[in-house]
């Protein structure tokens, strides 16, 4: 199974019609909800995807409460400019 397909048939798209993973909804779902199979596969396909490794990095920065922050080490690992000491936004919808 390739590593689109495995993402296809996560189960942390329990509530969508169709898997688009330029929709940064779903790649959210993926990141905060998805299974470690799915986290291999997403890992895979940003190896080789630079617009995917930054999309990873601002959504980890935009949502920080809720997205595990070891995304932004792997992305770093691959490539992607991960400044660690950058303070993620506050929206006011954490506590």
């Amino acid at each position: 199974m390739t590593a689109m397909e495995t993402l296809e048939r996560s189960r942390a798209l329990w509530n969508r019609d169709r898997f688009d993973l330029g929709s940064d909804e779903i790649l959210a779902q993926l990141l905060d909800r998805g299974s470690l199979e799915d986290w291999r596969a997403l890992y895979a396909i940003a190896r080789e995807d630079a617009a995917l490794r930054a999309r990873i990095v601002t959504l980890v920065r935009t949502v920080p409460m809720y997205l595990p922050h070891f995304w932004l080490a792997a992305m770093e690992s691959l490539g992607a400019a991960v400044d660690q000491h950058a303070v993620a936004r506050d929206d006011g919808m954490g506590p």
